[in-house]
């Protein structure tokens, strides 16, 4: 299609090429962004939608699956897979053409307000969920856009906080995942983080955008900009960026369901900056300050973007609520579910009474605040769920509801008796079980403050376990929590935000119709202080600057080079059955080596357990972290089965960015660990890389 788009491009008037580049409203009153198409010429218009939980075409509803992160900890790129398909189906039914997602940004700090929307703080588990999930929605011709390069670790100032990060990490932990949206799933767009990175904003910085990502990279499809995060006209367009929205003023993008008058309130002020590849990327052009073929270049991309998804030649076509849409999403609830602590009351067998306590116990959590929010046609709350079983529920709040900060519409708090933990106690102490449910509060614009439970949550949980004779406590959290009653409790369930089948999915689990088959994407401390960014130099930064100082040494990286112990390891979850591995075995295998694990499921019901390898690149001659992960193999058996997972890895997995030279493989003699978690290691095996 090269020739023809050279064509096409070529035949565009100066105002047609900038209706490519710049967004516009859209006549639907549905898409994220618009951009109109130029119809003399049969280019037709591309809508954006906002997608990481599901689709949010503006004032419609869609399926709301769990959030990225319940995805990821999963540890399952099929299933990834999978929600990409849908995803797609979905998008495709509101008429979208692309969706921005995946997000792939790092979990640099556990107080990240959009870490629910992200895969964990690790880039090869990162890489590896984006990728499929890319993969998915490119292959029922719906377009992925790949976000927020690059950077963009945390909320607070994030117009203009400068991430001074070296090009290691950068390297090492922040862009793996870019590029292997680009390189393994080829992506058709990438967007741009709001933040600055070494002092330079993203929509202006040359050497990610151009020297990077579209020269050592080779992507050939369009850069756009986040949503107002474009800060000039000339440097933007010489930059790198192609597309800048959402190219009109925010009194012109307030969704048709919003109140005007609400805005203020739900939508924290944007930058104010005008639409500058407007009439300013005119100006620059018709002045010969910038030339018309840096336009032209753009408006290629654009044009390759929509011929990759086939929108020269059909118009998209899709499925909304589907019923396997449905069950998918309670499949991902249950599968990214992770048990962290059990006595063995869970499964709950033949409880005949249950005490569901928790502020927001009676409603779904859909997900965390923001461009993220989706309005599903249907949706089950954790009381729904359980009373739907053949067991009494006696229900009590306890503490006063948990505000959901939403800014697509908010939730309303329903009339009713004033809370009493003393009634939630009664409640408990005349039950079999105690299920307390409770939850956290993450949104885009704002990072967490700290990461206790909101309001006397803690305090709840503390008095049910003082009186039950079973406490099992649901985390519906957007990441690590601090629990200072972790001790006093029989189970622990990590839910993370489960989207529209919560009280189905939480349901299944207790009662342990369904495996809790997740694996934790990003590892749980004792306290905020356990973590690399710990003091305001590094977050939420001094002066406009937050210092990434602890370089590659980012969450579990961290916690083994300080030798902190977690409160849960990342890769850490509990099964319903137990697995005995046995020796491993290492052999070269093309271009990297494969790793066979014998496991044999030693327990009594069907369960699903997740071998892991690390590498160690003992024979660098730079400080390197004690275990990387390099492959993962997430694997079902039934009771008493035997089998033989084999894990690829890559010799490439032991390679270490050196800043003078590049990319270095670590020659000689290295180790590879085969484990349960960072933490739980089975076996250490020697292998000889060259």
């Amino acid at each position: 299609m090269d020739g023809d788009i050279s064509e096409i491009t070529g035949g565009l008037t100066l105002d047609e090429k900038l209706r490519l580049v710049h967004g516009a409203v859209d006549p639907d009153g549905k898409a994220t962004g618009y951009l109109p198409g130029v119809d003399r010429v049969g280019v037709p218009p591309l809508s954006l939608v906002d997608g990481p939980l599901g689709v949010r075409a503006s004032g419609e509803r869609a399926t709301a699956f769990p959030a990225s992160v319940a995805l990821a900890a999963s540890w399952r790129p099929s299933l990834a897979r999978r929600f990409g398909r849908a995803l797609a189906g979905e998008a495709a039914a509101h008429g979208q053409d692309v969706v921005l997602a995946p997000g792939v940004n790092i979990a640099r700090v556990p107080h990240g307000g959009r870490n629910f929307e992200y895969y964990g703080e690790d880039p090869y588990l990162t890489a590896r969920t984006g990728v499929a999930v890319i993969d998915g929605l490119e292959s029922e011709g719906v377009a992925a856009t790949v976000k927020h390069f690059v950077a963009n670790n945390q909320e607070t100032n994030r117009y203009d906080v400068s991430a001074a990060v070296s090009e290691r990490a950068l390297r090492e932990i922040y862009l793996p995942a870019f590029r292997a949206a680009v390189e393994e799933a080829d992506v058709t767009s990438v967007m741009t983080a709001y933040n600055r990175v070494n002092g330079t904003h993203m929509s202006d910085h040359g050497y990610l955008l151009s020297d990077v990502l579209k020269g050592e990279w080779g992507f050939d499809g369009f850069v756009v900009s986040d949503w107002w995060g474009t800060r000039s006209t000339v440097a933007a367009a010489r930059a790198g960026l192609d597309v800048e929205m959402p190219g009109i003023d925010p009194e012109e993008f307030v969704p048709t369901d919003i109140d005007v008058d609400d805005v203020p309130e739900a939508m924290p002020p944007v930058p104010d900056v005008p639409a500058l590849f407007g009439d300013p990327l005119r100006e620059a052009v018709e002045s010969g300050e910038l030339d018309e073929a840096v336009v032209d270049e753009k408006v290629a991309r654009v044009l390759r973007g929509t011929a990759s998804i086939d929108r020269f030649d059909e118009e998209p076509a899709g499925e909304l609520d589907a019923a396997a849409h449905r069950e998918l999403a309670r499949e991902i609830a249950t599968e990214g579910a992770v048990l962290l602590r059990n006595d063995g009351t869970l499964p709950l067998g033949d409880v005949g009474s249950l005490a569901v306590i928790g502020p927001n116990a009676d409603r779904a959590k859909l997900g965390g605040g923001g461009s993220s929010e989706v309005s599903p046609f249907t949706r089950t709350s954790p009381v729904e769920g359980l009373e739907a079983r053949e067991v009494s529920v006696t229900v009590e709040r306890g503490v006063p509801p948990v505000s959901e900060s939403r800014m697509f519409g908010a939730e309303s708090d329903e009339e009713g008796p004033d809370p009493s933990i003393d009634d939630a106690v009664d409640a408990a102490a005349a039950a079999d079980c105690a299920v307390v449910v409770v939850q956290d509060d993450a949104t885009e614009f704002r990072d967490r403050p700290d990461l206790g439970l909101p309001g006397r949550q803690d305090d709840l949980v503390e008095a049910v376990a003082g009186v039950a004779d079973r406490t099992v406590v649901v985390l519906r959290t957007s990441g690590p929590v601090e629990m200072p009653w972790l001790d006093a409790v029989d189970a622990v369930l990590e839910t993370w935000y489960p989207g529209q089948a919560d009280g189905d999915a939480l349901a299944d689990l207790l009662f342990g119709d369904a495996e809790p088959g997740g694996r934790l994407p990003t590892t749980f401390g004792r306290s905020a202080a356990d973590y690399p960014a710990s003091d305001e130099t590094a977050f939420p930064g001094v002066n406009d600057v937050a210092r990434y100082d602890e370089g590659v040494f980012v969450g579990y990286r961290y916690f083994d080079e300080r030798d902190v112990r977690p409160a849960f390891p990342f890769g850490h979850g509990l099964s319903y059955t137990s697995f005995a591995y046995g020796q491993p075995s290492v052999t070269e295998d093309g271009d990297g080596f494969a790793v066979a694990v014998p496991v044999e499921n030693t327990g009594d019901r069907r369960g699903k357990t997740v071998v892991q390898v690390y590498a160690q690149k003992a024979a660098a001659p730079v400080p390197t972290p004690e275990r990387e992960l390099v492959g993962f193999e997430a694997t079902t058996l039934e009771a008493g089965e035997r089998r033989t997972p084999e894990v690829s890895v890559a010799r490439s997995e032991f390679e270490y960015y050196d800043e003078q030279t590049g990319w270095t493989l670590a020659s000689g003699e290295n180790a590879l660990f085969v484990g349960r978690s960072a933490r739980d290691i089975v076996a250490e095996i020697g292998v000889s890389v060259r």
